[in-house]
């Protein structure tokens, strides 16, 4: 991100800093399911606090509760497990993202506390990208400093986003920066070789990436339904899978092993592998052997720079990660959509919002 202002080219000492986080976190009875997408906050949250922020306000979507307000969807849950992971920091819940009661909980908030409002998307002025509605935001939480970190929304053109330009400088968090040097190593200046492994249902949703690696890949491979379906290699370097594992109906869940064994074989000789999209249906066991022997591939090569797509996809590792802590990845991605969007050679509104250097 070497054109864009991150927190670290600013002074955000005694200063009230406004963060968008992406807590778009799984919920299980009441609680937290996965806290991958909180932790992978903390850096910000941390650098903010250790360089004297006065207050730090976190705002966040969660789900899809289309401007109105979903009781299950509240970001309470996600409040109480980042107190957890924030021990000995104050860390406050409001159920409301502007007006009075939000005032008072930023009043009574301490020096270096965290506060988190509720779900933006509660609200119709969120996805509408209105002015008026993130400015109530600012005015009600009193900050001076507004901090782009959630990496997985910067694809859409929300008050959060886009809007917020209109109102305040945007900086990047840490996170966004970590996400987008990755990434942009990848489509200007990758250790060679470069594989792109492909898995997953929707083709329509790998084409965009399979046309702008076709040129900058050394190799690609494909896997998945998409594979099982019959998608049909258009060019050399374009490896479809080619055996499958079978339920007793005939349907194929999973690459086999010659298929597999191509695919691994192919990430040792690279040095950069990004992959998107699972390679069978790995929720059930017996067709997560494919996704499984690729990623401790991949885990366990810390010579292979690796980065990891894809809401599923990143889920798997975190799933492998809490098994064997000796695997390692480069990056595993929060953002799949925007990712494939950077990729993609996209223009990513929340990204064009930060404050050019």
């Amino acid at each position: 991100m070497q054109n864009k202002l991150t927190i670290k080219d600013i002074k955000v000492k005694n200063q009230i800093v406004l963060v968008r986080t992406d807590y778009n976190v799984p919920l299980k009875d009441g609680s937290v399911a996965s806290d991958f997408r909180i932790r992978a906050s903390l850096p910000t949250i941390n650098y903010l606090r250790e360089h004297g922020a006065k207050k730090i306000i976190l705002i966040s979507h969660l789900g899809r509760p289309d401007g109105k307000k979903v009781k299950e969807l509240s970001l309470k849950p996600v409040a109480l497990k980042l107190a957890e992971l924030l021990p000995g920091v104050p860390v406050n819940f409001v159920d409301d993202v502007s007006g009075p009661d939000v005032e008072d909980a930023v009043s009574h908030l301490g020096n270096g506390g965290v506060l988190l409002l509720e779900n933006l998307r509660f609200y119709p002025g969120e996805e509408k990208n209105s002015e008026d509605f993130i400015r109530e935001i600012i005015d009600s939480t009193g900050a001076n400093i507004y901090v782009q970190d959630g990496f997985a929304v910067i694809h859409r053109a929300h008050a959060s986003t886009s809007a917020v330009t209109k109102n305040l400088p945007v900086y990047a968090g840490l996170l966004l920066e970590k996400e987008i040097s990755s990434l942009e190593k990848i489509t200007k200046s990758p250790d060679r070789p470069l594989m792109l492994m492909l898995g997953g249902s929707k083709v329509d949703d790998k084409a965009p990436l399979i046309e702008a690696f076709k040129d900058k890949a050394d190799s690609i491979c494909i896997g998945g339904k998409i594979a099982a379906d019959g998608a049909v290699s258009p060019a050399d370097k374009i490896y479809i899978a080619e055996d499958f594992d079978e339920d007793a109906e005939g349907n194929k869940l999973d690459c086999g092993p010659v298929s597999t064994a191509h695919f691994v074989e192919t990430a040792k000789k690279s040095k950069t592998v990004v992959w998107n999209g699972l390679l069978g249906k790995a929720e059930d066991v017996a067709f997560a052997t494919s996704s499984t022997i690729f990623l401790k591939t991949l885990g366990e090569s810390p010579e292979i720079e690796s980065i990891i797509l894809g809401g599923d996809t990143t889920a798997f590792a975190e799933e492998l990660m809490e098994e064997d802590d000796k695997l390692h990845f480069t990056l595993l991605s929060t953002g799949g959509g925007a990712a494939l969007e950077f990729l993609g050679g996209n223009s990513l509104p929340g990204l064009e919002a930060i404050e050019n250097k």
